[in-house]
């Protein structure tokens, strides 16, 4: 392939104040980027007409929007997930499609254990308490809207267990937390007297404290933690995803919280992103959502890019690396 077209279709959350974070993807073609792309077939087919290679987050590409792109060979994902990408219809047209595993390991394991703690011990809960001068009226040294919870002692459910749930672990381990984990395969499970398998999903739900989601989103998986699984949950239990938005249905999480038996949810990520007004779980007092942010450290966002500069050069040279769909 001569010099290829390469595309940026959501470069705005790749912003830096004193960086030029693209310059690995620039030395390998004429590069064009936009901050955001409408995700509509027409739009997308438009910025994408004369593109060899596109790079991409969340723009979805269905199969109608891949149908009117005959000149693409590969998109590259500025993510790990690929769910917005129609893989059946990328490979029928032979673009290749790869992915970025990986770059977010430790970014994201220490937002979901920032998050466990916020459940266990609300610190920004009490700290804006204090701004309000809630401790300056207090009649005594101390108070607490919620007692601290220890994690020493609380089983830990893990649902999905590659490198980040894995690292959420190892992060946790010397609070002296147990561990029940289900992935299908029983991949890469530690070592450690304090760690079990779980024979099905639902011995994850009634054994666990904190149930914490670490599982891709698939056809079959949309929703699966509902009604049914919440209400075998311990009374005062928690919830934590950094994992997809759809794996929960919203509705019935939100039943669970304010009807028991969960005590708290702790989200980065909802079904519909940004967040729409109706979310049932918006103004819960007892759901701490943070907005799709656990990936987003510096190191992490430029070390993404890294990770697809050499996606580009390795199909360049006719090796393809990280390719999901072949």
């Amino acid at each position: 392939m001569s010099t290829p077209n390469i595309v940026i279709l959501d470069a705005q959350t790749f912003h830096f104040p004193d960086k030029t974070p693209w310059a690995p993807i620039e030395k390998l073609g004429h590069v064009t980027i936009h901050d955001r792309t409408e995700s509509a077939p027409a739009v997308i087919t438009e910025r994408c007409r004369d593109a060899q290679i596109v790079l991409t987050n969340k723009v979805p590409f269905d199969r109608e929007t891949l149908a009117g792109l005959p000149g693409l060979k590969l998109i590259s994902m500025l993510a790990t997930g690929y769910n917005v990408i129609d893989i059946e219809a990328a490979t029928e047209h032979g673009i290749t499609v790869c992915n970025a595993p990986s770059y977010g390991t430790s970014c994201v394991a220490q937002h979901t254990v920032a998050l466990m703690l916020e459940l266990c011990n609300r610190v920004g809960e009490h700290a804006e308490s204090v701004r309000r001068g809630d401790w300056v009226r207090s009649p005594d040294i101390v108070y607490w809207l919620q007692a601290p919870r220890e994690l020493a002692g609380l089983t830990i459910g893990l649902i999905g267990l590659g490198e980040i749930g894995r690292g959420v672990a190892e992060r946790l381990r010397p609070f002296g937390c147990e561990f029940i984990a289900y992935t299908p395969s029983r991949r890469n499970g530690p070592d450690w007297p304090e760690f079990s398998w779980a024979s099905s999903v639902e011995e994850v739900f009634e054994r666990a404290d904190i149930v914490s989601l670490h599982c891709p989103q698939t056809a079959d998986n949309a929703g699966f933690v509902n009604a049914t699984r919440l209400s075998r949950m311990k009374r005062g239990s928690f919830i934590v995803n950094t994992a997809r938005g759809t794996l929960i249905n919203e509705h019935d999480l939100a039943a669970a919280l304010r009807n028991g038996p969960l005590a708290g949810a702790a989200l980065d990520v909802v079904a519909h992103e940004p967040m729409l007004p109706d979310n049932p779980l918006r103004t819960l007092d007892n759901a701490f959502i943070t907005p799709h942010l656990a990936w987003a450290s510096e190191p992490s966002r430029l070390r993404l890019i890294e990770i697809n500069a050499a996606n580009i050069a390795a199909f360049l040279s006719g090796k393809p690396q990280n390719v999901v769909n072949g």
